[in-house]
């Protein structure tokens, strides 16, 4: 669980001296804290704009890839924001949906959320910490984290945490942001990510966090893709496949734990 109090709206959490390679900071886990609180109330908005809607495509895409088994899996889904993964997860019908996210602003929403939507099952939400889950081991069949895993202070230690909640066959799934590997796709992204969204989702949010700085510093300097598969594969997942979207400009990572794991 969350050690740090909650922030208030007006604080700053990264500015340029923190930037060069916000992953090293010490404090990395209050600053993300802060940061996400303050930009809560437009987080959903600023998603849906700045990936020209393509976001919830990712998320349905998650979705499939982790195969969910209707009336029999258990979903945790880890750094849940407002919900819309668990939600998407919950409109497959599996047994079970849980939303963790360390930031309490965050979990309110996608708490009232849950009381507006009709889904054919309601997820339940919880702040909890990704690198310490308050959950039993092999306790779920699928585990999500949709652009969550750059935010974490230790992502190794985050993902050896869902392998341990992982029944034998479980799967994990990893969205991501990532950089496109076409070279002129890569110049536009480039340019787009790093000159144009952090000033319109600032305006946007009216944030004062430094939030849409963190975002395309976080991408940037955070680990390869193939990094990301060899985590994996050092979790003890196996058959570990990244799946680009959108030119690369998003990946699913996915993973299985071994059906005869002890």
């Amino acid at each position: 669980m969350p050690t740090t109090a909650e922030p208030t709206s007006d604080s700053v959490a990264w500015d340029e001296t923190h930037l060069a390679d916000p992953h090293s900071e010490s404090d990395k886990a209050r600053r993300v804290n802060a940061m996400f609180d303050a930009i809560a109330d437009s987080y959903d908005l600023n998603n849906r704009l700045h990936s020209l809607w393509r976001d919830q495509a990712w998320r349905r895409k998650a979705v499939r890839l982790a195969e969910v088994k209707p009336g029999v899996d258990d979903v945790v889904d880890v750094a849940c924001g407002t919900g819309d993964l668990s939600f998407a997860f919950a409109r497959a019908r599996p047994r079970s949906v849980i939303g963790i996210d360390f930031v309490p602003r965050m979990i309110r929403l996608a708490q009232e959320k849950a009381v507006r939507r009709d889904c054919p099952l309601t997820p339940t939400f919880r702040v909890g910490d990704a690198m310490r889950l308050d959950l039993p081991d092999a306790c779920c069949d699928v585990v999500s984290i949709a652009f969550g895993i750059r935010n974490v202070s230790d992502p190794q230690k985050a993902i050896d945490e869902f392998r341990r909640i992982l029944r034998p066959g479980g799967r994990l799934v990893i969205l991501e942001f990532s950089t496109p590997t076409n070279g002129l796709m890569g110049g536009l992204y480039h340019f787009y990510f790093h000159q144009v969204m952090p000033r319109t989702a600032t305006w946007i949010s009216r944030d004062r966090s430094g939030a849409y700085k963190y975002l395309p510093r976080s991408v940037s300097t955070f680990v390869t893709r193939e990094r990301m598969v060899e985590m994996m594969r050092c979790a003890g997942f196996e058959d570990v496949k990244p799946h680009p979207m959108t030119l690369g400009i998003c990946v699913a990572y996915v993973g299985r734990v071994p059906a005869t794991s002890a």
